[in-house]
């Protein structure tokens, strides 16, 4: 795992300016809140030492590993692009903008399905309205021409090469874009989530010496890789090389790969041998590409420095208190606030002092319910009508097994009687 531990004789962060002190938290319904500015706005000791929360590399300083082992020969000043804000939304959004802008314009050919000679039928002919192939004495005569829905017929709204195919994208969000992106490459936990083989990487971000630039043979630069433990990830990028899925195999798109490391130069010097490898990727310092620094617009690239190209990033990029020296009036974006723990915010004293107790409703017994239903319900309906009591007595009387059989018995003792009276009453 990279080591995120710094040398306690290194030299401190540039400063940068407060971020916007925000005295007052506002929310709905309630007066405005005076909380203390401790909670917003950090003091020097903190811009110097950013807190992880913030920025990301809090570091004040990197270590320089040798090319040919993983002992350390130097250190170097973390450049202040490391600990700006990530935001991942407009790398995303400045990507996908960006990629526009390498499309070729397509389209049909403009004749494509009307080379027909076709004519409407016109109404009352009990056919459709579409035009239809003139002449006789084959099958395509009196067929239907021209429209999507035929055979042989053009294509709905054929595309035209006059579609808006290029996209104008703000300069600063183009930066601001590729500043997110380096610092990201910095955050060892962005970089493996990215899928880069970094577990025996020594440090994040990684910054080798300038002697790599004097290479002339590959092999020596895969010596180099074997030395810093990033030929993993060079490697993970040759087992996934597969062919491409559709007719980008016949467009000369063959082959599709994960992306690999980035090894970020100074100049051209040393290209030679590090131009061959498969999965690896070679850069200028002074032409950071955002296509290349955050594939597929996802940060997290695995970028290894050289110790020239890494101390020159506070030049092209600036700190945030001084313009960078390349791009014209550009300085690093400054979070809003130093501390984004939205709950250590809405749980300090001074919300929890105005703030209203939340009202919790009465619980109620799970175990018994209020009966409504008073024809289901029996309690109820005696509750609701006192004299269902003696009707109920009633016909529960009349549900009785003993009390049937002696009704039973009764009423035909009762119509004994009655036939016999009337026998008697016949004969006489």
């Amino acid at each position: 795992m990279p080591d995120l531990c710094s040398p306690s004789s290194a030299p401190s962060l540039p400063s940068r300016p407060a971020p916007r002190p925000l005295s007052f938290l506002l929310i709905s319904g309630l007066p405005r809140i005076p909380l203390s500015p401790s909670l917003f706005c950090a003091t020097t000791e903190q811009l110097r030492d950013p807190p992880a929360l913030s920025t990301m590399s809090a570091r004040p300083s990197v270590s320089v590993y040798s090319a040919s082992s993983d002992t350390v020969v130097g250190t170097c000043a973390l450049p202040a692009v490391f600990t700006a804000p990530i935001r991942s939304d407009i790398v995303q959004f400045v990507h996908t903008n960006m990629a526009k802008n390498s499309r070729q314009a397509y389209a049909v050919n403009r004749l494509s399905g009307m080379n027909h000679s076709a004519h409407s039928w016109g109404t009352g002919r009990a056919v459709a309205r579409i035009p239809r192939i003139s002449g006789g004495g084959t099958s395509t005569s009196g067929a239907g021409a021209f429209g999507n829905m035929c055979r042989g017929g053009r294509m709905f709204a054929p595309t035209k090469i006059f579609r808006r195919w290029h996209r104008k994208i703000n300069l600063h969000q183009k930066r601001f874009a590729v500043v997110s992106a380096l610092a990201a490459s910095s955050v060892p936990s962005l970089v493996m989530s990215r899928g880069h083989k970094i577990e025996g990487v020594p440090e994040v971000p990684l910054v080798v010496e300038d002697s790599i630039q004097g290479y002339e043979k590959t092999k020596e630069a895969v010596a180099f890789l074997k030395a810093i433990a990033a030929i993993d990830d060079v490697n993970r990028v040759n087992d996934s090389r597969e062919i491409r899925a559709g007719r980008g195999k016949m467009r000369n798109r063959r082959y599709v790969a994960r992306r690999g490391p980035m090894l970020v130069m100074p100049d051209n010097k040393g290209t030679r041998a590090f131009r061959n490898i498969f999965g690896l990727d070679l850069a200028n310092v002074g032409a950071l590409n955002l296509l290349h620094l955050a594939p597929g617009g996802h940060v997290g690239r695995f970028v290894i420095w050289t110790k020239s190209a890494f101390e020159q990033l506070d030049k092209i990029f600036g700190t945030f208190t001084e313009a960078s020296a390349v791009k014209k009036g550009f300085t690093l974006p400054a979070p809003m606030l130093t501390n984004t723990d939205v709950t250590r915010i809405m749980q300090s004293e001074e919300v929890r002092r105005v703030l209203k107790p939340k009202k919790l409703q009465p619980k109620k017994s799970s175990r018994y319910q209020t009966p409504t239903n008073g024809i289901k319900n029996r309690r109820l309906r005696l509750r609701l009508n006192p004299y269902v009591k003696r009707e109920t007595a009633a016909a529960k009387g009349l549900r009785n097994v003993a009390n049937r059989d002696a009704r039973r018995k009764a009423k035909m003792t009762r119509v004994a009687k009655a036939r016999k009276a009337a026998t008697k009453s016949a004969k006489q």
